[in-house]
């Protein structure tokens, strides 16, 4: 059957408007005739083509300098622009329910004498398809858009869903209406039956020109300027025939009025009808010069386990846009993770992972590439202080006002929680910040009103010392669970003689059998958890959380973290398992710290008496606590510190 395969003429593939015969695969045929296989395998790659996409336009570091909308991405577009793949699925069963029609029980691509097998590919077949592209396709696709633009009705009824994005990505060009997705299949249709009319039809003919328009369209909606302008200064010609991201890009500004730039690929249609934007070289040329980022603020941060890969903004589309979760499917996925963490581990750098605006600060995340175990590992501490510190300079070249470290990057066997790095360097001028005062305010917040006493894990933590002193001076015995006498002394001695006896040693969890308030610093097991009585709230600050075992009969609070005020733009990323529009407090503090003002680099011991100045500060800045119905010490804020002010100097 090999030796009789060859090119099909159009009369042999189209009689009767359905000649396509396509006989069911026998037993020892090669998967290369079955078109079930192709379908699926060209609508596999059009996924990982898109994909492929998205990754590319977000990895920030390679395209922030040529970005030609600046504003974020919102959670509210991730939603509307959330199934995406609906023409993928669409035009996939468009094409399966034309090759059941034409041969039922079939799958073989075949002549109607059933000898003659399509071929897999010819050059004529592509330049048959991109010359029927670039005619009727091209055309009927530009009257079509401008109708749908110029016509109120349709454009209302049909095209507004579209355009409701303005910052667009390489997903938001696959936002239309059913009825749009219908006439596009229409236009897709064109060249490949007008290709197999000619004779010229081939199986790699389907998959270039469905590639090939997934390309136009991610293209000119991925929001990235990379096509040079050199090009168009060689060849001044290719402006006619050569679409650019800023040129589709301004037929989503609003302010031009969506009322030029209507074609798909070839702007000669729009200088031919007259709707072409002038302002398009102008604004090419603008953005391919490159803009300079300057944040004020940067948190940074790494990654926790090898399956929180997939929760960056490059990684798989939609997952960044909700709170981490281990997801079963995701160990499908393990093969490319392990890879990527060794790749991470010995070429990466800190990496920008998302970016937002609050009131004037530009803030950004910035991402080590170190997972989580490599930070207990003794002979990996070297590289990641290097890295901290190489990210630290950094920030500080770039005129940033605060950086902050997160979660691992500030531990005290590490870095002695981050004071390493102002010995190395100690003319920066970019602030330090571990933020873990306000931590320890929104720890505060959460207790009960008139709690009395607490138990407490981690309790000669940095924010262990601060949340012990904070209560004994306040009249709350504190079970401080630790096998540190020592530390423990040295707590208590910081702490005034008069409050001292609220400070308690404990030696075990069964120490807090009778204490219906715990605060866990340190993991707890369900075995530990088991040996708090029933009503128990189990408040939180260590990552990860702990496994929620005793939910009959208990609660358990939120993690330390604070909502960001409601005029947030251009996040759409989720703060690994927090809810969106939280970050964790740390977090927060290092932008509290920005949007102040303050001068010093916030490390080391966490001042008792900087608490509720923190807390006032972030309160007044629109951010709140995550659970709003909690009634904190620190709402006696109108009480006298009474903490002597020998202990103010802390």
């Amino acid at each position: 059957m090999k030796d009789e395969r060859s090119r099909l003429t159009g009369c042999e593939w189209m009689k009767d408007g359905k000649e396509l015969v396509l006989q069911s695969a026998k037993e020892g045929q090669s998967l290369r005739d079955n078109i079930w296989f192709h379908l699926l395998l060209a609508s596999m790659l059009r996924y990982m083509h898109i994909q492929l996409w998205m990754s590319v336009t977000r990895f920030h570091c390679l395209v922030k300098k040529y970005k030609i909308q600046t504003d974020g991405v919102t959670f509210e577009q991730k939603d509307r622009e959330r199934h995406w793949d609906n023409y993928i699925i669409l035009q996939f069963l468009f094409a399966a329910c034309t090759v059941a029609a034409m041969a039922p029980g079939k799958s073989l691509l075949q002549s109607p004498s059933n000898k003659n097998i399509l071929p897999l590919w010819s050059g004529r077949s592509i330049f048959s398809v991109l010359l029927l592209h670039a005619g009727p396709t091209e055309f009927l696709y530009y009257w079509g858009h401008r109708a749908l633009h110029h016509n109120p009705t349709l454009f209302k009824d049909y095209h507004a869903h579209h355009h409701a994005t303005t910052v667009t990505e390489a997903t938001s060009g696959f936002m239309l209406t059913f009825a749009e997705h219908l006439a596009m299949a229409g236009l897709v249709s064109i060249p490949v039956v007008g290709a197999s009319f000619l004779g010229a039809a081939t199986v790699g003919m389907f998959y270039f020109y469905w590639l090939f328009l997934d390309f136009l369209i991610a293209m000119g909606h991925c929001n990235w300027e990379f096509v040079p302008t050199f090009i168009f200064k060689l060849f001044p010609f290719l402006k006619y025939f050569i679409s650019t991201p800023t040129y589709h890009s301004l037929h989503h500004d609003s302010h031009m009025g969506h009322n030029t730039n209507f074609a798909l690929s070839i702007p000669l249609y729009d200088h031919l009808g007259g709707t072409y934007n002038k302002s398009t070289p102008s604004l090419h040329a603008t953005v391919r010069k490159g803009r300079i980022e300057k944040p004020d603020f940067v948190f940074l941060v790494h990654e926790i386990g090898l399956d929180s890969v997939l929760h960056l903004p490059m990684s798989f589309i939609g997952f960044h846009s909700t709170p981490f979760q281990h997801r079963w499917f995701v160990a499908l996925f393990m093969p490319l993770s392990v890879p990527l963490m060794l790749l991470m581990w010995f070429f990466g750098t800190p990496f920008l992972g998302f970016q937002y605006h609050l009131h004037h600060l530009h803030s950004q995340l910035w991402v080590m590439p170190r997972f989580g175990f490599q930070y207990f590992l003794p002979f990996g501490k070297e590289s990641i202080n290097n890295l901290i510190e190489h990210a630290i300079l950094d920030a500080d070249k770039m005129g940033v006002k605060v950086l902050a470290l997160g979660a691992l990057n500030k531990m005290e066997e590490l870095n002695e929680g981050g004071t390493l790095f102002l010995k190395r360097q100690p003319n920066l001028r970019v602030r330090i910040c571990h933020g873990n005062t306000l931590t320890a305010g929104v720890i505060l917040n959460g207790l009960p009103k008139h709690v009395t006493e607490i138990f407490l894990t981690g309790a000669t933590s940095k924010l262990g010392r601060a949340v012990s002193l904070y209560l004994a001076c306040r009249g709350v015995k504190v079970l401080m669970l630790t096998s540190s006498h020592a530390r423990f002394e040295a707590i208590r001695k910081e702490c005034p003689e008069e409050f001292r006896h609220n400070l308690v040693k404990a030696s075990s969890y069964m120490d807090a059998q009778h204490c219906k308030t715990w605060v866990l610093g340190k993991w707890a097991s369900a075995k530990d958890q088991a040996w708090a009585p029933a009503g128990t709230k189990f408040h939180q600050f260590v990552v990860p959380t702990v496994e929620e075992v005793r939910t009959k009969d208990c609660c358990y609070g939120a993690l330390a973290a604070m909502k960001l005020p409601k005029d947030v733009k251009g996040l759409d990323c989720c703060e690994h398992t927090l809810p969106r529009g939280v970050v964790h407090a740390c977090h927060a503090g290092g932008m509290v710290h920005t949007l102040e003002g303050w001068t010093h680099h916030e490390l080391g011991p966490i001042p008792i008496d900087r608490i509720n100045v923190v807390w006032k500060a972030a309160l007044k800045h629109g951010f709140q606590p995550v659970e709003e119905e909690a009634e904190g010490l620190l709402g006696f804020l109108h009480q006298p510190d009474i903490i002597p002010a020998h202990q103010q100097e802390m």
